[in-house]
């Protein structure tokens, strides 16, 4: 929620309206401009809803989950000074830095409710139709039967294992992040140059003292003070 009381992604789809309305009279070279033109070929093929819609969905999918994917990384990498050094050293590529992040400390906790329609039946227990039901990617991350008894610890050498789905942060099967090579690489771009230039860099306040996000899905804080250690200008 947002100080005033309100919705974030409300107050999000707002603005987006107006900057819709001013695309609209004046078109450019960008996605906002393309949706319109879509929208406004034959008539009816997006509706004013849903042209929001799809603009708030690219906002939230391409921007705040990655921004989380980022902001947990560094925490991690902060916190876990080894695992930094295996990577600056070269042991492990800031590739495997962003696929262990993804698995320990996931950008998207709980997906929305999703309500089965029919009666299923999860692991010998009955769901009936109709109730609401959170998938928890974090979870799913830190299971000790796909990722072994240390599942809990951050290792940016974890190995692989044959047949074993390693975290479900971008999703799994026909719901599989249309974005997901464009997020990897946006964080391990940010994560090189972030550490390359500042390896010194610290939290400038303990991690017990961050200010975690309001809301069940987004998964990371707030605000993350840093220091950027000696040596640097």
């Amino acid at each position: 929620m947002d100080p005033a009381g309100g919705c974030p992604h409300a107050v999000n789809a707002r603005l987006l309206a107006r900057g819709a309305a001013a695309r609209a009279e004046r078109p450019g070279p960008d996605l906002t401009s393309a949706l319109i033109a879509a929208r406004d070929e034959g008539g009816d093929r997006l509706a004013p809803h849903e042209l929001i819609g799809t603009l708030v969905l690219m906002v939230v999918a391409g921007h705040e989950t990655t921004l989380n994917l980022i902001t947990n990384a560094v925490r991690a990498l902060c916190g876990h000074r080894d695992q930094l050094a295996l990577v600056l050293d070269g042991t492990a590529s800031w590739a495997d830095a962003v696929a262990e992040t993804l698995r320990w400390d996931v950008p998207v906790s709980l997906f929305p409710f999703r309500y089965p329609v029919r009666d299923l039946t999860v692991d010998g227990t009955v769901i009936p139709a109709g109730t609401p039901v959170l998938a928890g990617y974090a979870a799913a991350g830190r299971g000790p039967a796909a990722h072994g008894p240390d599942a809990d610890r951050f290792d940016v050498t974890r190995p692989r294992r044959p047949g074993v789905v390693r975290h479900l942060s971008l999703g799994h099967g026909a719901h599989y992040c249309l974005g997901a090579p464009l997020a990897r690489l946006e964080a391990a771009v940010a994560l090189e140059r972030l550490f390359t230039r500042f390896p010194g860099l610290a939290p400038a306040v303990p991690e017990e003292e961050l200010v975690r996000h309001s809301g069940f899905v987004g998964n990371s804080v707030r605000a993350l003070p840093v220091r950027l250690g000696p040596g640097t200008d």
